[in-house]
């Protein structure tokens, strides 16, 4: 037993000493490769197209330029005027002043009522107030902007001026895009709802 011993503490101390050993023994250096991330973002970032979102609070690119396409206008696209001769509004948001009603609505969780144009989104207008309400695309194709009207289906209080994320279940709920929701009626708005 004491022959077991005594090859097992120098067992122990062979492997401690390999150990210290390998411990400050200088092993191969490290190659650090070249940085490339500066290269493979330039390459990914060739391959995305860019998009072009309006700046925030840019009240005339508002829409994407909504106007021209919906007169036919835009890139490549040769719009005609219908007969007549004259130019007929687009959308809620091109109401001639002379045209224009004001709605009382309530912002529940802002806790103010302020009058809304029947050509000023509810986002505009709570932006006007200085509330920091939130948004993305501003566009009608996300639902960063969402809200909900309390009094009910959202589209008898308000028009949807071409919104493509709510069906129509969820408008019927009272769910709206606030970005692209013109006021048409008085009610309450909840403001960042989502469905």
């Amino acid at each position: 037993m004491v022959e077991a011993s005594a090859f097992a503490i120098s067992m122990g101390a062979f492997l401690a000493l390999t150990m210290v050993a390998l411990h400050f023994a200088k092993g191969t250096e490290r190659v650090i490769p070249d940085d490339i991330a500066e290269e493979v973002l330039e390459q990914r970032a060739s391959t995305v197209p860019e998009i072009d979102f309006p700046e925030p609070s840019n009240r005339a690119i508002g829409g994407g330029g909504g106007a021209a396409a919906a007169v036919g206008g835009g890139e490549g696209a040769e719009g005609e005027l219908e007969e007549g001769g004259a130019e007929e509004a687009s959308g809620p948001g091109d109401i001639p002043e002379d045209e224009v009603e004001y709605f009382e609505i309530e912002f529940a969780k802002e806790g103010e009522t302020i009058e809304v144009a029947n050509n000023e989104t509810l986002l505009e207008a709570g932006e006007d107030e200085g509330w920091d309400l939130p948004y993305a695309c501003r566009q009608g194709q996300c639902v960063s902007c969402g809200g909900q009207v309390a009094d009910g289906p959202s589209e008898d209080y308000i028009e949807h001026d071409n919104q493509q994320m709510l069906d129509d279940n969820e408008i019927s709920e009272g769910y709206t895009l606030t970005c692209v929701a013109y006021p048409r009626g008085e009610f309450t708005l909840e403001t960042n709802e989502t469905p």
